[in-house]
This record gives structure tokens, sequence and C-alpha cells, in this order.
């Protein structure tokens, strides 16, 4: 990592807790930033193969087969190690029903990523935030990194 990456980075984990800061103990940011961080990540790496994923997704939907053989072919298309089913991605999750949408898309995800998000407690976090009316804002900050 360069240091100019390395100032970015910084800045940008700054600036989310500037957010949360007041409404957020401080020890609670890494619990908010971290699974974002990570979302924001897993979102990343599968975004070349979103496309092929959804569309076997939507192939698979109605198909008789068992679940884990549904995931096996989930799987294949993705090319990695784990999934995401949803349409949407954290620059999709629109100002209306944010809530909504965020914990859809994160239940979208392979159950070996999903158990991640329930191990931080993210959906907690989540309501936390909907509650403070900072999640679309840190939504809209992870979105656009």
């Amino acid at each position: 990592m360069t240091n100019t990456n390395f100032s970015q980075t910084a800045a940008f984990i700054w600036s989310v807790a500037d957010l949360l800061r007041g409404d957020f103990k401080q020890s609670q940011y890494g619990r908010v930033i971290l699974p974002f961080t990570l979302l924001r990540r897993l979102e990343c790496v599968l975004a070349e193969t979103k496309d092929a994923v959804v569309a076997k997704y939507d192939e698979l939907k109605m198909s008789p087969l068992p679940e884990d053989a549904k995931e096996k072919f989930l799987l294949r298309a993705s090319g990695l190690s784990f999934f995401n089913t949803s349409k949407m991605d954290l620059g999709k999750m629109g100002q209306n029903d944010i809530k909504a949408n965020l914990e859809s898309y994160v239940q979208a995800f392979s159950p070996d990523a999903r158990e991640i998000f329930e191990h931080f407690k993210f959906s907690e976090f989540v309501g936390l935030l909907e509650d403070a009316n900072l999640l679309f804002k840190v939504v809209k900050k992870f979105a656009t990194t």
C-alpha cells in the first residue's frame, strides 16, 4: 500500500467516524466500519461475475433441485467460494426502504459469507444506523469508494 493510498484510506475511515460521532460510542465505530468495509470489498470482488450469477439464480429459482445443488451451480457461476444473487449493490440501495434493501442484499450472499455478517451482528447495527438517520449516509459513503 502506497502512502497516498494509505492516506486516502485513513481519510475515508475518519470521514465515516465523523458521521458516527455523537450517535455512536467511539468503541462502536469499528462495529459499523468493518462490516461495511467487508461488504464493499465482497461487492467489488463479485462485480465481474455478478450478471452471470444473477442469470443463473433466475434460471434455478423454480428448479426442483435441492438448495445445496443450486448453491454449487451458483458457486461455479461466480468462480469464487461465495456469491450474491441480488440485483442490488450498495450504489442501488436508494433512500427509501434502505434498511430493508440492505438486509435483503446481505441475505442474498451465500451462506458462508452471510455468516460473517451474522457474527458482526450487522443487522443490529443497521437498525441503529437507521434509528440515527445515518444509514443512507453511511451506505452512500461506502458505495462511492
